[in-house]
């Protein structure tokens, strides 16, 4: 079962352009650690200290490898620095959902 991974940030709103790189880098190092990035949002109006990111894998225990090659990856590692050392973000929120899917049709229905 596929699954995506919904991460909720609040930020510092004052350290948004450095969140920005921050979610650019993850664009390229997901990838390499074998998740598929759906995305990364900003602030842009409105609430100026929520951001998301939407990774998907093909199933939990896929997830789970990714983040044991995650905390092995020199990339990673310091892009996690990178954040903690400017303290962009305030509070991160992580919800797995899976994809609703339409069911298979039944025979003279």
């Amino acid at each position: 079962m596929a699954i995506t991974v919904f991460i909720r940030y609040q930020i510092d709103p004052f350290q948004r352009d450095a969140f920005e790189e921050y979610a650019r880098r993850w664009l390229t190092i997901v990838p390499t650690c074998g998740g598929d990035v759906v995305g990364y949002w900003m602030p842009h109006e409105g609430t100026n200290n929520i951001a998301y990111g939407l990774i998907s894998f093909e199933s939990l225990a896929a997830y789970e490898g990714y983040r044991e090659r995650l905390k092995a990856d020199r990339d990673g590692a310091d892009n996690f620095a990178f954040a903690q050392q400017r303290q962009l973000v305030l509070e991160e929120r992580r919800t797995f959902l899976r994809p609703v899917k339409a069911k298979p049709s039944r025979a003279g229905d």
